[in-house]
């Protein structure tokens, strides 16, 4: 995420064009949203197979997310009109045209500002999430805006571990949502980016970090 923001940064200035990334996450972390202050002090200190789990910042806001078995997407862009939400539905169009084409239907979520008491992201959906048609949710996203310029992004739920999300969040996870994803991680990429590529009307390179770009990066704290 520090790449996220370093990106977002490069793009102000000018440097860099509109982006799309994926990356998944080793080892497993939860990130807290820029404000987050309420979240269970046991996460501090949270050992899952030998291992300790990152507890990182985000810098968008939102909840408690656990990463484990799910894919990051995020989006660096500016010149979109609108409200946050209208500016959310324009970027997240090529998440709900992606995932049908995979073979999920999505909508958007309905919880009110009672989200916030909850230090779990993905125990309620706000109408900047997706969740598929039994209520559960898929993807939950997140912005930070920033001099026109806007970084979403977001965590995809595809192989999650039951135990893990329990011993963490103390909550069951569906078996639908334990279940539902059964897809090739390089697939689901593949197919969104056609699908983003199609919405935008622009055509993506891929390319890779320089040597001095991730010293940059690294030299940061973010």
């Amino acid at each position: 995420m520090a790449i996220d923001r370093w990106l977002l940064q490069q793009h102000i200035l000018e440097q860099c064009p509109p982006v799309l990334r994926f990356y998944t996450w080793l080892p497993s972390a939860i990130s807290l949203g820029y404000h987050q202050r309420n979240y269970p002090p046991t996460w501090e200190n949270l050992v899952w197979n030998g291992q300790k789990l990152d507890l990182v910042r985000r810098p968008t806001g939102g909840r408690g997310v656990l990463h484990h078995g799910d894919l990051t997407y995020a989006v660096i862009t500016s010149g979109l009109s609108g409200s946050r939400m209208e500016a959310y539905k324009q970027i997240c169009e090529f998440l709900i045209q992606g995932w049908r084409n995979l073979g999920v239907d999505l909508h958007y979520g309905d919880a009110g500002r009672g989200y916030i008491h909850n230090p779990n992201c993905f125990g309620t959906a706000t109408s900047a999430d997706l969740v598929r048609s039994d209520g559960s949710k898929l993807i939950g996203s997140a912005q930070l805006r920033k001099n026109g310029a806007i970084l979403q992004h977001g965590s995809m739920v595809l192989n999650p571990d039951g135990k893990l999300f329990n011993k963490v969040f103390g909550e069951e996870l569906l078996d639908s949502v334990v279940s539902m994803i059964n897809l090739d991680v390089e697939k689901i990429i593949e197919v969104l980016v056609k699908a983003a590529s199609d919405c935008f009307g622009i055509k993506f390179d891929i390319q890779p970090l320089s040597n001095n770009e991730w010293e940059e990066i690294l030299g940061n704290s973010y």
